[in-house]
């Protein structure tokens, strides 16, 4: 499997976020996005995770993190302080702010050497130490799948360009092997993933673990969805029952279970 490169997307994207917002009404900044959060919630946690970066990596500057409960509830303590916080900042700032440092954080990511080893592994992926690049192609699909909740809330089109797409996904499905890892399964035996029009791959059985290949002849198993549902389902859009009432399973079902268990964000 190929290193997934993002870095040269954060800048377009962030300019799609922000003619998203400017686009909106007083009704669809306050309209429910994800659980309890509304667009305008949303849109200032995409303003954090750009503010957070930046101090932390760029300027070296830690803010104070409780980890003792765990790395998935320090991060939501700090995001709901944040959403606290920004409930005093009109729309209008807020995109102001958007612009400004989403833009500076594309160029910081810019600078980055991908193959380094970087500040935080990718905890979803079941990884102690990550490159760079899967860093950062994490953190662009962390800011395409909150654009998409927006897009969602506000009844806009879906941002389903595969220049962003294709990686977003792919990202994902590079925690199959930590999601699969209680899977047990002959040496050799292979699970094909088709994400409908957007992007493929397989697992492989090999030395008593699971391993990502670009693909696999002769699989067991062949799971096909969309990418729609796919997202969805690997950032808790979804239902487990319901992912599966949309997807397709050649093969032996049974291998493909794990799959819809699989999580790929911090939670």
């Amino acid at each position: 499997m190929q290193p997934i490169l993002t870095a040269h997307l954060f800048a377009p994207l962030n300019e799609e976020l922000v003619d998203l917002l400017r686009s909106l009404s007083a009704d669809e900044w306050n309209a429910r996005a994800v659980g309890t959060w509304s667009v305008k919630d949303v849109a200032a946690h995409l303003l954090d995770t750009s503010l957070r970066r930046l101090s932390a990596q760029r300027d070296r500057y830690m803010a104070p993190l409780d980890a003792a409960a765990g790395l998935a509830a320090a991060i939501n303590s700090l995001n709901a302080q944040w959403v606290s916080a920004a409930q005093r900042l009109s729309p209008a700032i807020l995109i102001e702010m958007i612009e400004r440092y989403g833009a500076a954080m594309a160029d910081y990511i810019d600078t980055l050497d991908p193959f380094a080893t970087a500040d935080w592994a990718v905890s979803w992926a079941g990884e102690e130490t990550s490159p760079v690049w899967f860093d950062v192609a994490r953190e662009l699909t962390e800011r395409w799948h909150h654009q998409q909740q927006i897009r969602d809330a506000a009844r806009r089109p879906p941002l389903y360009d595969l220049r962003y797409f294709k990686p977003v996904m792919d990202t994902f499905l590079r925690a199959l092997p930590f999601g699969y890892r209680h899977a047990s399964a002959a040496e050799g035996t292979a699970i094909a993933f088709d994400i409908r029009e957007v992007t493929n791959c397989s697992l492989v059985r090999s030395n008593n673990r699971w391993e990502l290949a670009e693909n696999a002849n002769h699989a067991a198993a062949t799971v096909h969805m969309n990418g729609d549902t796919a997202w969805r389902l690997f950032t808790k859009g979804i239902a487990r029952e319901e992912a599966r009432r949309r997807s397709a399973i050649d093969g032996d079902a049974a291998l493909a279970e794990p799959l819809f268990s699989m999580v790929a964000i911090v939670a």
